[in-house]
């Protein structure tokens, strides 16, 4: 059996539920905008936590702090408050759906900002393509837009994008950098709660106590789904490679759609699984072909290589 699966897999199950734990958040009544500062501090209390017992300091430097408050606004503040908006108006199922955007919007962005990603080549430009109706298919455009579910669904898919954005200046800004993955990912959300501590009071008043499930729920998606579940990525990443890591998009609108429908009682539409699978096909394809390795250099015939 391979190391990697356990991790493998409860990495897509955290992400994949934390749709369902949005959901019973916003049905009890907490403001989006709650509902990311609550993901956000949780999260951020559990990695300082983690960072603190490894021995490991944050950093004084201002541009990564500068540079982490970006990709704070484009990876959480935005995104997690817009998913939560959205999921007031469509199921945690289609939410998920949409999440499933994300790699799509990734590739985009890396086109347009990342000089070695300017020719995407042909399967990749129809990989965008393929997930450009993917989309159309899970908002159902044929019934027409502008009812309420297509607001939440299309504030989910700006969440995807921002993602998008976001991995495109992670990966310019802060991929290169000597600092751990567990101090980037410590700072990034630090930086988050912050910005949702400053405006979330202006913006939906002062919190309340939501109910025993919903407190829960946002416990679980806080300290577990944004902040150990950065450790087990990480983990992943190492043990077996970005690839295996980045196929967890493949697997989480399973989870999410699983738990929706079980849980929450939620409808799958035919339409959300059909545009699922053509959203999933879509990332297949733009993902980028591994690199070959380079063939071993062999002794010429007649010439005995060096020993040590």
């Amino acid at each position: 059996m391979r190391r990697w699966l356990p991790g493998f897999v409860a990495l897509s199950a955290i992400w994949g539920a934390s749709f369902a734990l949005i959901k019973v958040a916003v049905d009890a009544g907490v403001p989006p905008v709650w509902v990311a500062l609550w993901r956000s501090a949780l999260g951020a209390t559990t990695l300082w936590t983690v960072l603190l017992l490894r021995g490991e300091r944050a950093p004084r430097d201002r541009a990564l702090w500068g540079h982490s408050a970006v990709v704070a606004v484009l990876l959480n503040t935005v995104p997690f408050t817009l998913f939560s908006f959205g999921e007031t108006r469509v199921s945690s199922v289609l939410a998920g759906v949409m999440n499933a955007t994300t790699p799509l919007f990734t590739m985009l962005f890396a086109v347009l900002t990342v000089p070695e990603e300017r020719r995407p080549g042909a399967r990749r430009l129809s990989g965008l393509a393929l997930g450009f109706v993917g989309v159309l298919t899970v908002l159902g455009v044929w019934r027409g837009l502008g009812s309420g579910e297509t607001v939440g669904a299309l504030a989910c898919l700006a969440a995807a994008c921002c993602y998008g954005a976001g991995f495109a200046y992670l990966r310019r800004f802060l991929s290169g950098r000597p600092e751990t993955v567990t101090t980037l990912s410590t700072l990034q959300i630090s930086c988050a709660a912050v910005e949702l501590a400053l405006v979330a009071p202006a913006a939906a008043g002062l919190p309340h106590w939501p109910g025993g499930p919903a407190a829960a729920a946002l416990l679980v998606l806080g300290a577990l789904g944004t902040g150990l579940a950065y450790l087990l990525n990480l983990g992943l990443v190492r043990t077996a490679g970005t690839a295996v890591a980045s196929a967890v998009t493949y697997v989480m609108p399973l989870w999410s759609t699983a738990l929706g429908a079980a849980l929450l009682a939620e409808p799958v539409g035919w339409n959300a699984l059909a545009g699922g699978v053509l959203v999933i096909a879509a990332v297949a394809l733009t993902r980028p072909r591994p690199r070959p390795r380079p063939a071993p250099a062999t002794a010429s015939p007649g010439v005995r290589r060096p020993v040590g």
